[in-house]
């Protein structure tokens, strides 16, 4: 049985691949913070399709609440086979100067701890080290860690920086061990992130200064994110993958 743990998947990018891993034959574990009603419509959506989902409420900036996540998944679906790690969180448009220690830190307890912190548990499970079966992990970064953000969040965009390093050096670390780790670079998605920025229509505004001239959509990051998690990826690892419209 192929066992995937979606961490931020009541909405957007992780809302979608949910949906898609559950088609694919995975039993999805549908992690969120606070929006109980958005994670069970995603998990009805997946039952009523025939599939198997749990609900996982965990901050995974807490490290304590990340460890009993993972502890349930394995008891109520099984050992994890894939992790996507997708939540994320990023405060209004503001330039650096602006910027508080505390928005600072938040974002990287989220962004990055909280990436580090789900990945070591998967290769605990994962890892033919500890008698593991071996397994694949997606990170979610963003074009912003190439582009850098500036005059709207520097921080996100940092934090994504630091998401992408996680991804190669941990590629190489657990390779040997049936770990393959690759990375997403979603740009301009239409998702309810751009909210959080203080500008719902942020990808129409923008979107044609893309080469394809159009934002993206949830679902095609999700059929990448898929495809690395597949066996047809099987010999790709500390790889990314840009889902960004030419930029």
């Amino acid at each position: 049985m192929k066992i995937a743990l979606v961490t931020g998947a009541s909405r957007g990018i992780g809302r979608a691949t949910a949906l898609l891993l559950a088609q694919q034959g995975y039993a999805v574990g549908v992690n969120y913070v606070n929006n109980d009603t958005a994670a069970h419509s995603v998990i009805d959506e997946i039952q009523q399709a025939g599939g198997k989902a749990i609900a996982l409420k965990a901050d995974i900036a807490d490290e304590a609440q990340v460890v009993a996540m993972f502890k349930q998944l394995s008891a109520e679906l099984g050992p994890i086979t894939a992790l996507v790690n997708n939540a994320g969180i990023l405060f209004r448009q503001t330039t650096l100067e602006n910027l508080s220690a505390e928005r600072i830190n938040k974002v990287l307890s989220t962004n990055v701890t909280g990436y580090f912190l789900c990945c070591r548990e998967a290769v605990k499970t994962m890892s033919h080290r500890h008698g593991g079966k071996g397994g694949a992990i997606v990170n979610v970064s963003s074009a912003a860690s190439r582009l850098g953000a500036p005059g709207e969040y520097v921080d996100y965009a940092a934090s994504k920086g630091a998401v992408d390093t996680l991804t190669t050096g941990l590629a190489l670390e657990v390779a040997a061990y049936g770990i393959r780790v690759n990375c997403v670079r979603p740009g301009l998605i239409y998702t309810e992130m751009h909210a959080s920025g203080g500008e719902p229509g942020r990808v129409d505004r923008v979107k044609a200064n893309l080469p394809m001239q159009r934002g993206g959509q949830p679902e095609e990051v999700a059929q990448a994110i898929s495809w690395l998690l597949s066996d047809s990826a099987s010999y790709v690892t500390g790889s990314f993958l840009e889902l960004a419209g030419g930029r």
